[in-house]
């Protein structure tokens, strides 16, 4: 288990992080969400130790140790293979620094490489595969010494929605096999459709943490879809009901002021009669974020 406690970092004046904490455990998926600047690249660069901060920081109750950082595997924002390398020397390169010895490290990139649907040969050149078949080799690089804890930050940034699956279900089975994995994203769909739970930064600070589930239960069920022949008018005027917005022929999604409007609104609209839809729902990840990730980022 990957433990933060009250982990702080200021550059000159700006206050990067304030008091973060948070807990991952083994075999869970961490979505790190926020704006830009909000503090998740400062986190992951504390967690691997590429700066000093206040705080603790520790794995399975101890400090991190040199063994525990060779069990991480971690991809930054910022891509950088080197070009002139073949994908094989580009990969043994980088498992060497974690210890991985080179017969067994080529021995995996052939099926890695199908896994991950690169175009290219083992021995091509980086600087020859397209930007997104350097980005799966830097997936592979990340993941091809099966780490204990897994760090990605914008793993889905320019992958289409078929490498995006294959990037989930990698992290599936990592998951499935013990490891801790904590990515940041600002896709929310992404977030919920992958982790078990979130830590929302705002300026540096926690803001939400929880279970996916009971993050958005903390915002009441104040989201209403039913189907129904009754207006956009006429609902709208119905008492708790903020705005209506049409989803489809005679389908609705309602924003109720407060989630107990729901009770009277489904007697009034069936009036004891079946209706095809009628859920009552928090808000999604997405509306959650923008509503409460906002106010002003450290850049």
């Amino acid at each position: 288990m990957l433990s933060v406690t009250n982990i702080s970092k200021t550059f000159g004046t700006v206050k990067a992080l304030n008091n973060v904490s948070f807990d991952v455990h083994d075999g869970e998926i961490m979505g790190l969400i926020g704006q830009n600047g909000a503090g998740k690249s400062t986190t992951f660069h504390s967690i691997l130790n590429f700066l000093s901060f206040d705080g603790q920081i520790t794995w399975n109750g101890q400090p991190l140790s040199a063994s525990d950082y060779d069990q991480i595997g971690y991809l930054p924002e910022e891509r950088s293979l080197m070009p002139k390398l073949t994908i094989t020397q580009q990969i043994v390169y980088l498992a060497r620094l974690k210890n991985q010895p080179a017969n067994v490290t080529k021995s995996k990139i052939a099926s890695w490489m199908k896994r991950f649907a690169v175009k290219g040969q083992p021995n091509d050149r980086i600087k020859n595969l397209s930007k997104g078949n350097q980005q799966k080799v830097q997936l592979i690089c990340t993941l091809i010494h099966d780490p204990q804890l897994i760090i990605l930050d914008e793993p889905f940034s320019g992958l289409d929605p078929v490498n995006a699956d294959l990037l989930k279900a990698a992290i599936i089975d990592a998951k499935k096999r013990g490891a801790t994995i904590i990515f940041s994203s600002h896709d929310m769909s992404n977030v919920e459709e992958v982790c078990d739970s979130l830590v929302m930064l705002r300026n540096g600070q926690v803001v939400l943490n929880g279970t996916i589930d009971g993050v958005r239960e903390q915002f009441g069920r104040t989201r209403l879809f039913l189907t129904t022949d009754w207006s956009a008018d006429r609902l709208a005027a119905l008492p708790g009901v903020i705005d209506v917005k049409p989803l489809g022929t005679e389908r609705y999604q309602l924003r109720l002021a407060d989630a107990t409007a729901g009770e009277a609104i489904f007697d009034q609209v069936t009036a004891g009669h079946y209706i095809r839809e009628f859920s009552q729902q928090p808000p999604t990840l997405d509306e959650i974020f923008r509503t409460e990730a906002g106010g002003p980022q450290h850049e």
